[in-house]
């Protein structure tokens, strides 16, 4: 039985440009943001913008709030206490509306190519990672985390220039 791979990946430091390439040289085809909050401060990477960029690039987006990290853990995790980062993100995806939603992504992550997208460059220090532990226990998947790469599909980009629209 062969394995579905799904990805996950943090748009710290990257460009919507650089998020866009990465995304397609690994053959992404939807994006699923586990953001609480789709919004950044980053240009190009809050929800609606985010979501009209991936289109334009043929790339389907979806919002999954509930598997987002919840106010209270990412608070633990900004004062770098990991261990209650951990416990608490835990306990959320062990709520039954969290469970809900990590069955409804591993069945989106096993009809398409799709990336779990979240703000941390690392995947070790991000939620991301434990939502993909969780789909790992679902389903006969394996995980593969993509870091963006700067300037990935230079021929592309020169043949059609701010296409995919500015970082």
């Amino acid at each position: 039985m062969r394995m579905t791979t799904f990805f996950t990946i943090g748009y710290e430091g990257a460009s919507l440009r650089d998020f866009i390439d990465t995304l397609t040289e690994a053959g992404v085809e939807h994006v699923l943001d586990v953001r609480e909050l789709p919004q950044s401060r980053r240009p190009g990477f809050s929800k609606r913008a985010l979501s009209e960029a991936l289109e334009e690039a043929g790339i389907s987006y979806s919002h999954c709030k509930q598997l987002g990290d919840p106010k209270h853990g990412r608070e633990a995790a900004r004062r770098g206490d990991m261990d209650e980062f951990r416990m608490i993100f835990e306990a959320h995806l062990d709520l039954v509306a969290s469970k809900e939603a990590l069955e409804e992504s591993a069945n989106t992550v096993c009809r398409a190519p799709t990336v779990l997208l979240c703000y941390e460059r690392n995947p070790n220090g991000c939620h991301r990672s434990l939502v993909a532990k969780r789909l790992l226990g679902l389903r006969s998947l394996q995980v593969q985390h993509l870091g963006v790469r700067s300037h990935v599909n230079k021929r592309t980009r020169a043949a059609a220039p701010a296409a995919v629209g500015h970082p």
